[in-house]
């Protein structure tokens, strides 16, 4: 059975701890074998490759690594600032995450 993220891809999130500490960038990709995320220009590397198809110059390639998603906070979507989120049912009996701080339902 696969764990329940409380951060899914295209969410806006804060990132509050290392490096890159107070940056805020969305949610490329969710990798939940190993709790991590791929977060838009945080936590950049520096990567020497060959020349290919892809990058006919090579060199060097800047790219985001994942980072792991205990240092990734939701961003409340009515404040802008960093909240934590909630589940609750909807009208219609929906199970959909909710911002606590402002009680706003994030899409």
């Amino acid at each position: 059975m696969q764990k329940k993220l409380h951060i899914r891809k295209g969410d806006l999130v804060y990132v509050n701890a290392g490096e890159d500490k107070g940056k805020k960038g969305r949610v490329l990709e969710v990798i939940r074998k190993s709790s991590r995320a791929i977060v838009e220009g945080v936590n950049m590397i520096t990567r020497h490759t060959k020349p290919n198809a892809q990058y006919p110059q090579g060199g060097r390639i800047e790219k985001e690594a994942p980072i792991h998603i205990s240092n990734l906070v939701l961003v409340d979507p009515k404040t802008s600032e960093p909240t934590r989120i909630g589940r609750r049912k909807n009208e219609e009996g929906k199970l959909v995450r909710y911002a606590k701080k402002s009680g706003e339902e994030i899409k």
